[in-house]
């Protein structure tokens, strides 16, 4: 039902807003456990199933086009519907595709619980923005960056929670219904806290969105170019460094978390930063720290190919450290940038959850096409075509922010 009168931002409450706001941040905790679980496991996933790596990376489209129809489904329903009751159900469906997905005996079945999935993140992450937006009309920029970092934090426990579930001796099967356990709690959290009012314009006269086409779509094609770097990066990280061998399963996973761990790190400065600098400056230096970050392995194997037998020794035992540093590098970098692009859209349009849902088909899309070209490429050309792509992906960003310089600001309604 729609939400009353009466609720929460008709009557401002400090300590009720600030309790709602932590029950958001508990839920982004539990999407980032979820979106990061899937890089650490891949390999075991991919034998459970059967699968190539080529044939595995269907995965990342089944999932991302699912988040695709779920971004856009759920910006529709809260314009309509109560929020909270709405990011509950969407915890509890993802809970239990969590339970499923290690017990998919064959790929196709394993790609309908990711589109579910899919549908369930995207709703409750394009969801989760909007009623933050709704619960702060002003001063939205820090709160926004604290959603996103708290994100981080589950997706930086994440692969922690799985290597040491594997460690003790437990299965993959396991940590998977572990990190679904930890869903409950923030779903119980929302449904005993009252649902911001959906914004008067959105009820009253739903707001035209033809004015601002060119803002959705430049916002759309950074947050594609941001999602499609971190979910690289995340998801591809952890089974390059075993296909090269510069880890082993454990120090694979360790990787995995410290790339997730230096993006929440990130993600925590960015909340200070966004007072002190304009998005624009935000954004363009993050996606060149990112761009410098997917070079270095780029460079270093340029020189590794081209030098004589002990030059190629001598890199090759700073190998890992390279490694290392680009994984520390791509997280800080890429971190502050989808925050940034919301809170840059936000102050060029009002936001609904109909314009969200679009923002999130830009983002859904990069999280689809970038890993997929990543995996067809992985087998077939070179493990270090994951870089190449995240190199472009860049580029393609940069293309998109002088876009987003060059227009002119339209005028919020």
């Amino acid at each position: 039902m729609r939400d009353k009168p009466g609720s929460l931002c008709d009557n401002p409450d400090p300590q009720g807003r600030r309790a709602t706001t932590f029950a958001y941040f508990s839920a982004f905790i539990g999407l980032g456990l979820v979106l990061a679980s899937l890089g650490p496991t891949i390999p075991d996933l991919a034998t459970r199933t059967d699968s190539t790596l080529s044939a595995f990376s269907a995965v990342f489209i089944a999932h991302a086009m699912g988040y695709l129809v779920g971004a856009l489904l759920g910006g529709r329903l809260f314009d309509r519907f109560a929020g909270h009751p709405l990011l509950a159900a969407m915890l509890g469906l993802i809970a239990i595709c969590m339970v499923l997905v290690p017990l998919c005996p064959s790929l196709a079945i394993l790609l309908v619980v990711f589109t579910v999935m899919g549908i369930s993140e995207g709703s409750l992450d394009a969801g989760g923005n909007t009623l933050l937006v709704w619960l702060y009309p002003t001063g939205l920029g820090p709160w926004m960056n604290g959603l996103h970092f708290f994100f981080g934090v589950g997706a930086l426990l994440s692969p922690l929670i799985i290597a040491g579930i594997v460690a003790q001796g437990g299965s993959v099967a396991l940590a998977y219904w572990v990190l679904a356990a930890l869903l409950l709690p923030p779903m119980l959290w929302l449904l005993q806290r009252p649902s911001p009012p959906i914004a008067t314009h959105h009820v009253n006269a739903p707001v035209d969105l033809r004015p601002h086409r060119t803002t959705i779509l430049l916002t759309g094609g950074l947050l594609f170019a941001a999602v499609g770097a971190e979910v690289g990066f995340g998801n591809w990280l952890y089974t390059f460094a075993l296909h090269q061998g510069l880890a082993d399963e454990a120090g694979g996973r360790l990787m995995t978390s410290v790339f997730w761990g230096a993006f929440t790190v990130s993600r925590l400065l960015a909340i200070p930063l966004a007072t002190r600098m304009t998005p624009h400056t935000m954004l363009l230096l993050s996606l060149l720290l990112v761009g410098l970050a997917a070079s270095l392995p780029l460079l270093f194997l340029t020189t590794h190919v081209q030098g004589g037998s002990g030059q190629i020794a001598g890199i090759a035992g700073n190998s890992v450290a390279w490694l290392w540093l680009t994984t520390i590098l791509g997280g800080i970098a890429v971190a502050p940038i989808f925050a940034t692009a919301l809170s840059l859209a936000g102050s060029r349009m009002p936001i609904s959850g109909r314009a969200t849902g679009w923002f999130f088909v830009g983002s859904s899309t990069g999280g689809m096409t970038i890993p997929w070209i990543m995996g067809q490429l992985f087998e077939s050309v070179s493990p270090t075509a994951v870089f190449w792509v995240i190199l472009v992906d860049v580029l393609l960003g940069v293309g998109i922010w002088i876009a987003i310089r060059m227009s002119s600001k339209p005028v919020a309604s």
